[in-house]
């Protein structure tokens, strides 16, 4: 069975916990997914880089990256993954509540590989996030996954 690993990253507990029902609903594909959870940026980073000391295999495959977060927001996380080799091939998809023009161009200007609108609607949530899954995990290519 392959595996596959997402971090979540957002500073908002109820927000996580969204994702995480979402993820818990759906089903397997047969996919084992991991899927790790970072209250902020700061975090994020420790995670990744922990994840990157002990070999590529355990980094993330996907990073779903809240935007706006206090100490460490979502731009200057993706610089820091950005900035690593080792980490430039990671998807990172921004998921945030912000539609503002200046924050969908600023998170492409600094390297992200998609930008989506965290829906309000549980179910249309739970769609998103089957949507994302399955196709930056299943369906696009990228060098890390076999």
């Amino acid at each position: 069975m392959k595996t596959r690993r997402i971090l979540l990253v957002d500073d908002n507990p109820n927000d996580l916990e969204l994702a995480m029902n979402a993820f818990g609903e759906m089903g397997s594909d047969g996919i084992d997914y991991q899927v790790g959870v970072a209250s902020s940026g700061v975090e994020a980073i420790s995670i990744i880089r922990d994840a990157l000391r002990r070999g590529t295999e355990h980094l993330p495959d996907l990073i779903l990256l809240d935007l706006k977060m206090p100490q460490m927001d979502g731009l200057a996380v993706l610089d820091a993954i950005r900035a690593e080799e080792e980490l430039r091939t990671i998807p990172v998809v921004m998921l945030t509540t912000s539609g503002e023009d200046r924050d969908i161009r600023d998170s492409y200007a600094h390297g992200a590989s998609a930008y989506v609108i965290k829906p309000l609607d549980f179910t249309q949530f739970r769609e998103a996030m089957h949507t994302i899954r399955s196709f930056w995990t299943n369906l696009n290519r990228h060098p890390r996954l076999n």
